[in-house]
């Protein structure tokens, strides 16, 4: 299959890259209405066909793929990077490293062994909050970390020279999916003169958060990722993928943490386990590039593999103000017009899903969720009436307390201040989570009016 073309890239030089409009010239003209998601799979099948770890089947079997029946054969996934966070991180750097000792014993040359996609480890489990409530809290908690870990981080820091596509971002600095999203992520990259689609595997079920910048990846076990760090394909059964069209846009007062309670709360009943969801329409393009991070980053509770959005100059906007490059935001526009992947569509028909479910996000109220369960969503202005009804309520739906037996306690604050907590009491603690360090209007909680951070023209 001869699909390999050109494109002007950001600089105004050519760049290939492996088309898909090419493909479809080939007797595949129903690509184009194609969930964006699964064409993105095609290219790496495309880009990296062998005939041994990807044949002429396996692309003629997603070529021709049918959203109402997918079938059941497998797709070797190439993916293009790996990201690992320190937890299951460092023991695959063990294993790369007793890799490297079995070929030097061997008399071989040990640099044979090295990861054949570029790898990044984010270290953001480790910093403890031994110090709080002075200007220095940070430096002294890290300067401790480091004590405490000297041997772990010696390690790192040799896997990063030791080997050419493997690098290590340190602790403070963010978490893994935050760092993913704002620096790492590119959207498109190069290897000999090739531009393709930036795609990954992570070892973390929330690595789904990326899927809001348009890059197609999804959390994995330590095997997995290994095996996607040697080149092997990330292998999956054929998906069906769930369309969610989206109109409206959010209220004022209501934020992208009100939208994804609603969300999974609509496609934990839609039974998406398994299945690529992509999200589309009229409210999907109007939402900020960090308000779709937020929806993508919980499809674990969802249960779906992907929370994909499309990219478009939302996702360019973003680029440009985390700090990337023109040139690189220029040859992610340019590429993905070129292989017809630019843009969300708005037409509930665009394209072909297994199935379509919709949501008019206008209609979405401030909640939360729990208390008993969390995937139960609880709108705020039915919290008061809800949460007697779970207190009395027998297990396990509900605490089995009467109001005779409501505890109390007594607690005494940093300053001294006795206070007294009850049943039902609400409590406000820092959480670190990637749902709210990589969306700023739901770290600070209010929002005067719905906003579109990320696009050229936000003011934030």
């Amino acid at each position: 299959m001869n699909t390999l073309r050109t494109f002007t890239t950001g600089c105004g030089r050519e760049g290939k890259f492996y088309s898909l409009p090419a493909l479809a010239e080939q007797g595949y003209s129903q690509l184009s209405r194609l969930p964006v998601s699964i064409r993105i799979v095609l290219e790496s099948l495309l880009r990296n066909h062998d005939g041994l770890k990807v044949t002429d089947k396996d692309i003629a079997n997603l070529a021709n793929y049918q959203p109402k029946n997918p079938g059941d054969y497998e797709i070797p996934f190439v993916v293009a990077r790996i990201v690992l966070q320190d937890f299951t991180g460092v023991p695959l750097l063990v294993d790369l490293a007793a890799m490297r000792s079995a070929v030097d014993r061997m008399g071989k040359d040990a640099k044979i062994i090295e990861p054949l996609v570029p790898v990044d480890l984010v270290v953001d489990h480790s910093v403890q909050v031994d110090y709080a409530g002075a200007g220095d809290s940070l430096s002294r908690n890290l300067d401790l970390e480091f004590h405490r870990n000297r041997e772990r981080y010696e390690f790192l820091k040799w896997g990063e020279q030791a080997f050419d596509t493997f690098k290590v971002v340190p602790p403070g600095i963010g978490i893994v999916h935050q760092v993913n999203l704002e620096y790492l992520a590119k959207c498109v990259l190069e290897k000999d003169g090739v531009f393709y689609p930036d795609t990954l595997v992570g070892t973390d079920s929330h690595t789904t958060m990326i899927n809001g910048l348009g890059v197609v990846g999804w959390g994995v076990g330590g095997i997995e990722a290994e095996a996607g760090m040697l080149g092997q394909p990330v292998t999956f059964l054929v998906p069906e993928v769930v369309g969610v069209y989206l109109s409206g846009e959010l209220a004022a007062g209501v934020t992208a943490t009100d939208l994804v309670l609603r969300v999974t709360e609509m496609l934990r009943k839609t039974k998406v386990v398994g299945k690529f969801v992509e999200f589309y329409g009229p409210g999907a393009k109007a939402l900020s590039l960090p308000d779709r991070a937020t929806i993508a980053n919980m499809a674990p509770e969802y249960g779906a593999t992907m929370g994909f959005f499309g990219i478009d100059e939302i996702t360019t906007g973003y680029l440009r103000g985390t700090g990337r490059s023109e040139e690189l935001c220029q040859t992610v526009e340019n590429y993905y017009k070129a292989q017809g992947l630019w843009g969300i569509p708005t037409e509930k028909d665009a394209l072909e899903f297994s199935q379509v479910v919709e949501l008019d996000i206008s209609t979405v109220k401030p909640g939360v969720a729990g208390p008993k369960r969390p995937q139960d969503r609880i709108d705020v202005d039915a919290l008061k009436t809800k949460w007697a009804e779970i207190l009395a309520a027998p297990a396990p739906d509900g605490y089995g307390k009467s109001e005779s037996k409501t505890a109390t306690v007594t607690v005494d604050s940093k300053g001294g201040i006795s206070d007294t907590i009850t049943h039902g009491s609400v409590l406000i603690a820092a959480i670190t989570s990637c749902t709210n360090t990589s969306n700023p209007s739901v770290m600070f909680c209010w929002r005067k009016k719905p906003t579109r951070w990320g696009s050229p023209s936000s003011h934030r």
